[in-house]
């Protein structure tokens, strides 16, 4: 389901000097498979989901998006090969203040032109499957952090990706909101989809088909 080659990826330090942060970085992903990248604070691991996840462009290195060669795609491509198969957990939640925690989820639908009806019936089961169904009329300032996760967690899995990517989803988060969380992602890798999971927490290893580490721009198993 993806498949990265050669990924390069720098960063200009204050100094003005380049700081390379990937470094010819490989990975494949198959569906059914959840795949966990581990290492230290700033050795890149974000930027690499980033990169994996079009949010970013590589300077080097290819990526398919099953057969579809995502890396040559032009801005408004990615875009629309993102809303098809991508789904996005991240740390910090960046749900809508201004928006319910049913209209968040529902948010998804509409990026990726999901009829409305059917999109606010899945959100609905969504919410009920995770436990914070009596608060989708809530905006995010009013929930909990893990209730937001949750929120966000649905928003992210609603229609179905067949690429996962989720950024410390657990790192704001405590042991059992965290545990419902890594649950979840361990349940749509066992539906088919292709699942990867960047934590520093060890819980998010059980279970992965995979763990990789970041070190020096590579992923080492």
């Amino acid at each position: 389901m993806l498949r990265a080659t050669g990924l390069v990826k720098s960063f200009r330090a204050p100094s003005g000097a380049p700081v390379r942060v990937l470094a010819g970085a490989e990975l494949t992903v198959k569906g059914g498979e959840l795949v966990v990248v581990a290492g230290p604070s700033g050795s890149g691991k974000s930027t690499l989901l980033n990169v994996l996840g079009l949010l970013e462009d590589a300077e080097g290195g290819e990526m398919w998006y099953a057969d579809e060669r995502v890396s040559a795609l032009g801005r408004n491509a990615k875009s629309r090969a993102r809303a098809r198969y991508v789904g996005f957990v991240f740390q910090s939640f960046l749900l809508l203040p201004s928006l319910t925690a049913l209209e968040n989820v529902q948010l998804a639908a509409r990026y990726a032109g999901r009829p409305a009806a059917a999109a606010r019936r899945r959100a609905l089961e969504l919410l009920e499957e995770l436990g914070v169904a009596d608060r989708k009329e809530h905006f995010p300032p009013q929930l909990s952090g893990g209730e937001q996760q949750r929120v966000a967690y649905c928003r992210a899995v609603l229609n179905d990706p067949p690429l996962l990517l989720a950024d410390e989803p657990t790192g704001n988060l405590d042991d059992a909101n965290g545990a419902v969380i890594l649950d979840g992602l361990r349940r749509r890798a066992h539906a088919g989809a292709a699942v990867v999971v960047v934590s520093h927490r060890a819980e998010a290893a059980a279970g992965a088909t995979a763990v990789y580490q970041l070190r020096n721009g590579v992923l080492e198993a």
